[in-house]
């Protein structure tokens, strides 16, 4: 049991790590790289990619997450930009 324990620890940990290009998170999400390029710089104060010495983009699973809210939102509850900032400053409020 402690074994299993560990390595789920251990999964957990990996995939928190796993750091995923502008392709395959454009390939997960069905949204596209020039759509994801967009939303990074009309959500800059959240949707922030690392970047690699080649100036590449590295998506978290974080920021995997929040592609995904940011889909939903837009597509599914049909917000505007402005209305997505709005609801990602409330999360984020209510998250810390």
């Amino acid at each position: 049991m402690e074994e299993m324990r560990r390595r789920l620890m251990q999964k957990e940990t990996l995939s928190k790590n796993l750091m995923l290009t502008i392709d395959q998170v454009s390939q997960l999400t069905g949204v596209r790289k020039s759509t994801l390029r967009y939303w990074e710089k009309s959500f800059d104060n959240f949707l922030r990619p690392a970047r690699t010495h080649s100036n590449r983009r590295e998506y978290s699973m974080d920021d995997l997450d929040l592609v995904k809210t940011i889909k939903r939102m837009i597509e599914e509850e049909h917000l505007t930009a402005e209305g997505v900032r709005l609801r990602l400053e409330k999360l984020m409020v209510r998250n810390s």
